[in-house]
């Protein structure tokens, strides 16, 4: 669990995101975490049962909704730790490839259940953060920087 190279290698190698607790409130950290994933190139899916459409993304009430021809690279989750455990359950029926828990959110059960699965965690990190950390803070397409979102606790001031 929060092995740096296992999340270096996801990062790297993830082409899709599902976003658990996706927000179409621009000030929550979900809504711009998502947004700073996709300008970094990845296509995200949201989930969030109270929507249909996130950030121009259909939106799915679960893992288990999203058609099952989308791979899912990494599962990033913001939803309460005593939440994660049925969100972690479905990860391992689909065979994602990484599982992170944002920070604030940890519940050791379900990480050992997906480590148990063969999918590897991150627990209570920001995706965004990490992403910046390793150095990734670049667009796909681009080589221009991409800062950190401002409330991403624990961010490296710029």
């Amino acid at each position: 669990m929060n092995d740096p190279a296992e999340i270096r290698a996801a990062l790297e190698s993830a082409r899709t995101i599902a976003v658990v607790g996706c927000s179409p409130n621009p000030d929550r950290p979900s809504h711009d975490i998502a947004r700073y994933l996709m300008a970094a190139g990845y296509r995200v899916v949201p989930v969030n049962p109270g929507h249909r459409e996130i950030l121009g993304q259909p939106c799915y009430r679960n893992l288990s909704e999203i058609p099952p021809d989308v791979a899912l690279d990494i599962v990033d989750v913001f939803r309460r730790s005593s939440e994660v455990a049925p969100t972690a359950r479905e990860a391992v029926a689909r065979g994602v490839g990484f599982f992170f828990m944002q920070q604030g959110v940890v519940d050791p059960g379900s990480a050992r259940l997906l480590e148990e699965a063969g999918i590897p965690v991150a627990m209570d990190r920001c995706i965004a953060v990490e992403h910046g950390r390793l150095g990734l803070s670049r667009t796909r397409n681009s080589s221009a920087p991409m800062s950190v979102p401002n409330f991403c606790p624990g961010r490296d001031p710029a």
